[in-house]
């Protein structure tokens, strides 16, 4: 049985929703950053066989989830604790014409049944998880044997010349380059290093994880083994 896992802290800053998730939806929706989010999707599902489960926890605005959802051939669900998220990824989703289940839920206490994923994929927002070793737990849980789930994010290591290359990437304005580049200064404070994560995951019944780093960003790879008798 799990031990109980105490809050992780974080600086009580504004939450995302209302015109902050509105704003955030606007500077994350560039055409550079459509283009970067279809990529992705392409890159994440090509391996998978047609009407696989794919879950995206913390979604945001939904480009991700909408550019896996495109080519129609897979089943993707959508979970995001902020109800202005929820709303805004389900108008993306029917305005881009594609099947997306967006619900709104805690990732650390999904509303899905075990074994229920084929991919879980969950995008810059691990580092603000207040329970990050109950989701792991929930992750593993819903993620069906054999599957993987992959978390993309920033990393603690980041430089200061990591984040202006990337901010420098997204084609923004003035202003919204200036927010955004604090603000990726202010979350690196909250971004786990590879070893952090090495060790969270070493807790989690995942246990053993392959982690990437590129530019501002890791990737976490975890794979669901099967049972040993």
């Amino acid at each position: 049985m799990q031990a109980m896992e105490t809050r992780r802290w974080r600086f009580k800053g504004p939450e995302m929703e209302g015109p902050i998730a509105r704003w955030y939806a606007r500077v994350r929706g560039s055409q550079s950053q459509l283009e970067a989010y279809r990529k992705q999707g392409s890159q994440l599902t090509s391996s998978l066989p047609d009407g696989a489960a794919v879950l995206e926890v913390a979604p945001g605005p939904g480009y991700l989830a909408i550019e896996m959802a495109r080519p129609g051939r897979l089943q993707i669900t959508a979970l995001d604790i902020s109800r202005t998220f929820v709303q805004i990824a389900r108008e993306n989703a029917r305005h881009a014409g594609v099947n997306v289940d967006v619900r709104q839920g805690d990732a650390a206490g999904m509303p899905f049944a075990a074994e229920s994923f084929d991919l879980i994929v969950c995008q810059a927002a691990f580092k603000n998880f207040t329970l990050p070793r109950t989701a792991l737990a929930e992750m593993h849980r819903v993620l069906r044997t054999g599957g993987t789930a992959i978390v993309q994010d920033m990393s603690r290591d980041a430089t200061h010349a990591d984040i202006e290359a990337e901010v420098a990437a997204m084609n923004l304005g003035w202003l919204s380059s200036f927010t955004t580049r604090a603000t990726l200064e202010r979350l690196r404070n909250r971004a786990y290093s590879p070893l952090q994560l090495e060790l969270l995951v070493a807790e989690s019944p995942f246990q053993t994880c392959e982690i990437t780093t590129s530019g501002i960003g890791l990737e976490v790879r975890l794979k669901k083994s099967a049972i040993p008798n």
